[in-house]
C-alpha cells in the first residue's frame, strides 16, 4: 500500500498530471444533469474535487486547482455549444473557471492539513501526540472541519451567484438543479431555491471528503451528515405545501423541425386545429414559432384569430419582432384571443450571450470567425409581463422565454405579480441530438416546486414537458423526434411558497456565514501580532 500512495504522490507531483486530475474531477458533477441524469451522483461527486485540492502542497496550486476544475466542470455541462462556438468555448471556459479559485484556496485553508507546531522553546517540557499538544491538535482539527461544513458550501454557492449574472451566462448548471426529479430535493427548493439544494449537496460532499481524508474528524463528518439528512426529513414531513386550486386544460403545440418559416407555421396551424372540441382553454406555441409579428401583419393576425375561435383557446405565440425605431428583433410572447391580439405581450429580456448578442462586441467580436455566434445583437424587452387569459375565466400566466427559465428570481417575480401558471416558450433546434434540450426541459420542475406555480415548458422541436405545483412531471413529455399537440389537465394551486415569500435567504446566509468567518480570521491575525512582538 505504501508504494501505491508513493506512486500517487509522484503521479500528483507532475503540475500537467495533477492540473488534468483536476479538469476531470470538476467534470464528474456534468453527469448528474440531464442526459444521464445519475442525481444520486451529485452527493459525492464532488469528492475527488475536494480531496485533490486540499492535498495542494501551496495555497496557489490550490486556487489553480480549483480553476482547472471549475474549467472542467463549465466544459463538461455546456459540451453542447462546442460546434457553435469551436474553440471559443475553452476561452469561456477559462475565464469562468477562474470563479474556483477563491473556493480552492478555502478548501485548502478548511480541509488541508494544519500547519505543524512550532518547535518548542529549550527548557520547556515536551508535548507528544498523547499529550495536551496532540488534544489541543486534535481539537483545533474538529474545529476546522466544523467550520468547513458550512464555509465550503457557501463559497461554493458565491460561485454559483456570481456566475448566474446574465452578462457571464446564466445559471445554467448550478449543482442543485441535476435533483429535478426527486421530490424530497424539490420540497426543498420550495423553502430555499435551488440555492439551498446546492448548499446541501456541497455540505454532504465535505462531510464525505472529510471522513475519507481525515479520521480525527470522524465526529464532525459523521455529525454533518445527519445535520443534512435531518433537514431534508424535516422539509420533506413539515415543510407546507400547496393546496389544490382546481384544473386548467391548456394544450402544446411542437411542430417539429419542418424546414422554412412557412412550412412550420402551416404544421402549427393544422395540429392546433386538431385541438377543436377538446375545451382547451390556452395553447402554447414555442420560441421563434412565428418569423412576422402578427401585430405588423393584419393578414397573419387574422390567421391566428381565426385558429383561437376554432378552438375556443387564446393562442399564446412567439415572434421574431421588428423595430422600426432601431435595427434587430426582440423575441415576442403575443396572446391572441377570438377578437384578435389582446395587446398583452412580453419581449425576452435575458438574452443567450454570444448566441443571441455578443458581450463586448468590440473586443470579443472575433468569436463570429471562429464558431457560429450571433452577427448581430437581440433586443431586449423592458419588464416582466403577467397575462389574463380570457378564454381560461381570467387566469394570469407569465411567459417567459428560452434561457431565462434558468432564472429563478424571473419565475419567483412572475409569481409575485400574481401568475398562477409559469409559460416557458423554448427553441433548441440547433443543438437536437445534444443533451441541451432535456437539460432545458427539467428546468421546469424546479421553477414550479420553487414558486408552487405549475409550469408549460414548450418548444419548436422538444423537449416539451408540463411539470405541477410541487414539481412533479404531468402527462407525456414531446421528445425531439415528435411533431404533435399534446392536452394536459393541469393542476392549479394556491398559496405562497417559502422560497417566493422570502426569496434568496439561503444565499444571503452563505453571504454573512463567509463574512463572519472572514471577520474573525482578521480578529485573529491582529490579536496575534502583538504576542508576536512582544516574543
Amino acid at each position: 500500500m505504501d508504494s501505491a500512495i508513493g506512486r500517487q504522490a509522484r503521479w500528483l507531483g507532475s503540475p500537467w498530471a495533477r492540473g488534468a486530475a483536476a479538469a476531470l474531477a470538476g467534470a464528474v458533477p456534468a453527469l448528474t444533469f440531464p442526459a444521464p441524469s445519475w442525481w444520486w451522483l451529485a452527493y459525492v461527486a464532488l469528492v475527488p474535487w475536494l480531496l485533490l485540492v486540499r492535498s495542494a502542497p501551496t495555497y496557489r496550486r490550490a486556487a489553480l486547482d480549483g480553476w482547472l476544475g471549475g474549467t472542467g466542470f463549465i466544459l463538461a455541462v455546456h459540451q453542447w455549444l462546442l460546434p457553435n462556438l469551436h474553440v471559443f468555448i475553452l476561452v469561456l471556459a477559462l475565464l469562468l473557471g477562474a470563479l474556483w479559485a477563491p473556493w480552492g484556496v478555502l478548501v485548502r485553508a478548511l480541509l488541508g492539513d494544519a500547519p505543524a507546531r512550532r518547535p518548542a522553546r529549550a527548557g520547556s517540557p515536551p508535548a507528544g501526540p498523547a499529550g495536551a499538544f496532540g488534544e489541543e491538535r486534535r481539537r483545533v482539527t474538529g474545529g476546522r472541519c466544523a467550520a468547513a461544513l458550512v464555509l465550503v458550501p457557501s463559497g461554493w454557492l458565491m460561485v454559483e451567484l456570481v456566475r448566474s449574472w446574465e452578462y457571464l451566462g446564466g445559471p445554467w448548471g448550478l449543482l442543485g438543479a441535476g435533483q429535478w426529479q426527486v421530490p424530497p430535493a424539490l420540497r426543498l427548493a420550495s423553502i430555499g431555491g435551488v440555492w439551498l439544494v446546492s448548499l446541501l449537496i456541497v455540505a454532504v460532499n465535505t462531510a464525505v471528503a472529510e471522513l475519507i481524508a481525515r479520521p480525527a474528524a470522524r465526529l464532525p463528518a459523521v455529525a454533518g451528515l445527519l445535520v443534512c439528512a435531518l433537514a431534508g426529513t424535516v422539509a420533506w414531513f413539515w415543510a407546507p405545501v400547496p393546496r389544490p386550486a382546481g384544473t386548467v386544460r391548456i394544450a402544446v403545440v411542437q411542430p417539429g423541425l419542418t424546414g422554412t418559416p412557412s412550412a412550420r407555421l402551416a404544421r402549427s396551424e393544422t395540429l392546433t386545429r386538431s385541438l377543436a372540441g377538446r375545451e382547451v382553454r390556452l395553447i402554447v406555441w414555442g420560441e421563434s414559432s412565428l418569423y412576422k409579428d402578427p401585430a405588423d401583419h393584419p393578414a397573419l393576425a387574422a390567421r391566428l384569430t381565426a385558429l383561437s375561435r376554432q378552438t375556443g383557446a387564446d393562442l399564446l405565440i412567439n415572434a421574431d419582432s421588428a423595430h422600426a425605431e432601431r435595427p434587430g428583433i426582440s423575441k415576442s410572447a403575443v396572446l391572441i384571443g377570438p377578437d384578435g391580439p389582446t395587446g398583452d405581450r412580453y419581449a425576452k429580456m435575458r438574452l443567450v450571450p454570444f448566441g443571441e448578442y455578443i458581450p463586448f462586441r468590440s473586443v470579443l467580436g472575433w468569436a463570429t470567425r471562429v464558431g457560429k455566434a450571433a452577427t448581430s445583437d437581440r433586443l431586449r424587452g423592458t419588464g416582466q409581463v403577467v397575462m389574463p387569459v380570457a378564454t381560461a375565466g381570467g387566469l394570469r400566466v407569465g411567459p417567459l422565454v428560452c434561457f431565462e427559465t434558468a432564472f429563478p428570481d424571473m419565475s419567483r417575480h412572475l409569481a409575485r405579480d400574481g401568475a398562477r401558471v409559469l409559460v416557458a416558450q423554448s427553441s433548441t433546434s440547433t443543438f437536437q441530438e445534444s443533451w441541451a434540450p432535456a437539460q432545458h426541459a427539467s428546468l421546469g420542475a424546479l421553477r414550479a416546486a420553487e414558486n408552487w406555480r405549475p409550469m408549460v415548458h414548450a418548444t419548436l422541436t422538444g423537449i416539451s414537458a408540463v411539470y405541477g405545483p410541487r414539481g412533479e412531471q404531468i402527462g407525456e413529455r414531446l421528445g425531439t423526434d415528435r411533431s404533435a399537440a399534446a392536452v394536459y389537465d393541469l393542476p392549479l394551486a394556491e398559496g405562497t411558497s417559502p422560497y417566493t415569500r422570502f426569496g434568496d435567504w439561503a444565499v444571503y446566509g452563505a453571504m454573512g456565514a463567509l463574512v463572519l468567518a472572514g471577520g474573525y480570521a482578521g480578529l485573529r491575525a491582529l490579536s496575534r501580532r502583538p504576542a508576536r512582538a512582544r516574543r
